[in-house]
């Protein structure tokens, strides 16, 4: 019997410890891990429940691709035709990924060389505590002193106590926040004079995902960057929030679509003079590398989720003693599987 052209397999990712956000708390995550016939090219797909994206829409896209009689793309230049624009970004992203691993594999090239990109960059990423007592956050701080950027999960009463007691306990670290859209306007305003004193590097996604023009008017009463996370999934969204004024975008894989539409959404932002974060979602080693490869183009990156994860399935991007990122030395995305 021939093998299928296209399988896929659900993981359930563990948190390390209860990951706690403005939306709700979560103790695992499910991602799938998407594979070509004869493990020719690997993918991922992984998006959190506040997407409101159904297990079963992706896989829909997946079980439909797996029975298309249509060769695999041999150049990137002819995957979104192959992928086509319909289902849900993560599960289009999936497919993206592994299409790349494929042909980069069959060129004997990494990643970053197939896209045509520079040599990434060993930057240092961000380091996430999620919501929990300022006494607490700031404890976990404290134990991960040998990361030099701290990301702060915020949205809930005692927001400036948490930041200060962080600050107190690491008054050297770089530290970014975010809200993940729990504030409207003149909240943020406020909550972002209150924590000038605090030293902030950036502010992530302080208003609600539809609020474009609101995140524009934060950006124009504070000195800090405002990053737009949520709201940002496609190229007119980029161009709505330069026009809004706002200051950067965080671009991550699973809610854009992969990696071509993220190589042309960064460089519509940065023509239009926004800084460019390269985040993650909660998911493998798989993911996170395959964004790694895009690091010659960032201003900040969050790819930590392996960091978080106890239980990660794959070997692939090492992180040195002050949390920077390194790519393995293999073709393709360059990940294997942990036995």
């Amino acid at each position: 019997m021939q093998k299928p052209r296209l399988t896929y397999q659900a993981l359930t990712l563990e948190f390390h410890r209860p990951f706690r956000l403005s939306t709700g708390t979560s103790l695992t995550r499910t991602a799938f891990w998407i594979r070509l016939a004869n493990d020719e090219g690997w993918g991922e797909g992984t998006i959190p429940p506040y997407y409101n994206i159904p297990d079963e829409e992706m896989i829909a896209l997946w079980e439909g691709k797996a029975q298309s009689e249509t060769p695999f793309p041999d150049s990137p230049a002819q995957i979104p035709a192959w992928i086509g624009e319909e289902g849900p970004a993560p599960a289009r992203c999936a497919l993206d990924l592994a299409l790349h691993d494929r042909i980069a594999k069959k060129r004997h090239i990494p990643l970053y060389e197939l896209l045509e990109a520079p040599k990434p960059k060993a930057l240092a990423t961000a380091f996430t505590i999620s919501i929990d007592t300022p006494e607490e956050m700031a404890r976990l701080a404290r134990e991960n002193a040998q990361y030099p950027v701290i990301k702060l999960k915020l949205g809930t009463q005692d927001d400036v106590a948490r930041v200060a007691a962080v600050r107190g306990a690491r008054p050297h670290a770089r530290i970014y926040v975010d809200a993940n859209a729990a504030w409207n306007p003149d909240e943020a305003i406020r909550h972002i004079k209150a924590l000038m004193p605090y030293n902030l590097e950036m502010i992530e996604q302080p208003t609600a995902v539809d609020d474009i023009e609101g995140m524009g008017y934060v950006q124009a009463h504070s000195k800090t960057a405002i990053v737009a996370d949520e709201s940002v999934r496609s190229l007119a969204d980029v161009e709505a929030l330069a026009k809004a004024g706002v200051a950067g975008i965080n671009l991550k894989l699973m809610k854009i679509g992969g990696l071509i539409p993220a190589l042309k959404m960064l460089r519509r932002g940065r023509e239009l003079g926004m800084k460019i974060m390269l985040g993650c979602m909660s998911e493998t080693a798989l993911g996170i590398t395959a964004m790694a490869n895009l690091t010659a183009y960032a201003d900040w990156i969050d790819l930590d989720a392996p960091l978080l994860i106890k239980n990660n399935p794959f070997n692939g991007v090492k992180y040195d003693n002050e949390a920077k990122l390194h790519l393995p030395n293999r073709a393709g995305i360059g990940v294997e599987k942990i036995k």
